[in-house]
């Protein structure tokens, strides 16, 4: 178990984190270990995987179905919290 600290924070700024962790349905605490975790360094990308990137533009480009942004929004919100869950497989 870790141990919990405060942190102090202006008024403006609590109300922001407040309100974001809100939206995403995690507690403050949990949005700002996410933040305080993102990686800051350039990640590296296999060129096998740009390649499976750039087939699947041409499938969008071509017409085929996408999946809404908003639905993919909501599920990127959950990364990094207890509801998340692995994109669903057709």
């Amino acid at each position: 178990m870790s141990t919990s600290v405060k942190i102090e924070v202006d008024e403006q700024t609590a109300e922001v984190l407040q309100a974001r962790a809100a939206e995403l349905g995690v507690t403050v605490s949990e949005l700002v270990t996410e933040l305080a975790t993102l990686e800051t360094e350039p990640i590296a990308v296999e060129s096998g995987e740009i390649a499976e990137l750039d087939r699947r533009w041409k499938k969008i480009e071509a017409g085929e179905q996408t999946v809404p942004q908003e639905r993919v929004v909501r599920w990127l919100r959950t990364w990094g919290t207890a509801r998340f869950q692995p994109w669903p497989s057709r």
